[in-house]
């Protein structure tokens, strides 16, 4: 079975524009087949965006697993942050492309990379809704490679819902970072995973 988080050019392509209303801003992204959440932003996503201090964010960011990429598209248009999207799948590198043009935003690029193997900066945050279904030895190696990519005291952002291991995550976590849950948004944990 395909999955969002695969490299999949089979798949009919369905090309479509949601829009999607943030901080009484609107925002509009093209969608498509194959790409997380096509119907419009998801309530964990949306959860992640809603927590974050974005007033006070500076410097790199990595949104991990852009999709469409809603949180590089929301997180750039508002801080003056410098925002790198990556993703492995060839359309929501596309599609991110396209949403970053169509809304304008000046201070996000997108590139094609496998965990983070065309990773060569560090970053003051990462963000991610990451893919649970990938498993979770493969999850892991998301979260706790981030460590290698983050500066001192950046911190790793993430949304997991507590049907997903959320609990034993941030047990997990807790090894390796300083770790907070900073919001629970119903069964939605968001958590802040800080390199000590």
């Amino acid at each position: 079975m395909s999955h969002y988080f695969t490299k999949n050019s089979n798949l009919k392509s369905e090309e479509n524009l949601i829009h999607v209303l943030f901080k009484n801003k609107k925002y509009s992204f093209y969608v498509d087949n194959g790409v997380f959440s096509k119907k419009g932003l998801d309530f964990g996503t949306r959860s992640l965006l809603e927590s974050l201090d974005l007033e006070n964010m500076h410097g790199n960011i990595l949104d991990f697993g852009c999709g469409y990429g809603p949180i590089g598209v929301i997180v750039a248009d508002n801080t003056d942050a410098k925002i790198d999207m990556i993703d492995i799948n060839d359309r929501a590198i596309h599609l991110s492309n396209k949403n970053i043009v169509l809304n304008k935003v000046q201070n996000a690029t997108v590139f094609e990379s496998d965990m983070y193997e065309n990773i060569n900066d560090t970053y003051d945050y990462i963000i991610t809704n990451p893919p649970i279904r990938i498993g979770k030895q493969n999850l892991y190696k998301i979260l706790f490679d981030a460590k290698k990519y983050l500066k001192k005291n950046g911190e790793l952002l993430l949304v997991v819902n507590k049907n997903q291991g959320a609990k034993s995550l941030v047990k997990d976590l807790s090894k390796t970072y300083d770790v907070e849950v900073i919001n629970k948004n119903k069964s939605f944990f968001i958590i802040k995973a800080i390199n000590n």
